[in-house]
């Protein structure tokens, strides 16, 4: 499954401009029950909870915001088995926000909340194009 970046992924993510607005498109499905290093437990969706509270402010504070929230509710093309418990769309002023936010110390330890939560997930990021007639605007 996938949680967090490979190296090679992020190293990719790095080597685009840094000075232009991003969206970063993320689909989430959660864990039912998680447990964290010390093992406590709670469902993921729980985690996932505390994540957000704690690493809200870091990303407010760089400029972030969530400009569309939706609850997946069916695949109409892709594998059937795929499913989504969370999708949002993410906006940062500039790629070297999301950097600043995923290297702040505060961000590192809110975290592992993520980690322990997400069973699988998508994080896609998408530059903004000009307005367009159509599909291919």
């Amino acid at each position: 499954m996938h949680v967090d970046p490979t190296r090679e992924q992020f190293e990719q993510f790095k080597q685009l401009p840094r000075d232009t607005p991003i969206m970063m498109l993320n689909l989430i499905r959660l864990k039912a029950e998680t447990t964290y290093p010390d093992g406590s437990r709670c469902s993921g969706a729980e985690a996932y909870r505390r994540y957000g509270e704690t690493s809200g402010p870091v990303f407010r504070n760089l400029g972030g915001e969530i400009v569309w929230r939706g609850r997946p509710e069916g695949v109409l093309i892709g594998p059937a088995d795929e499913h989504w418990d969370i999708a949002f769309i993410a906006r940062y002023p500039n790629a070297g926000a999301f950097m600043a936010m995923v290297t702040d110390p505060d961000y590192k330890q809110a975290v592992i909340h993520r980690t322990v939560a997400v069973e699988d997930s998508r994080l896609i990021r998408m530059g903004e194009s000009g307005q367009g007639e159509g599909f291919a605007g």
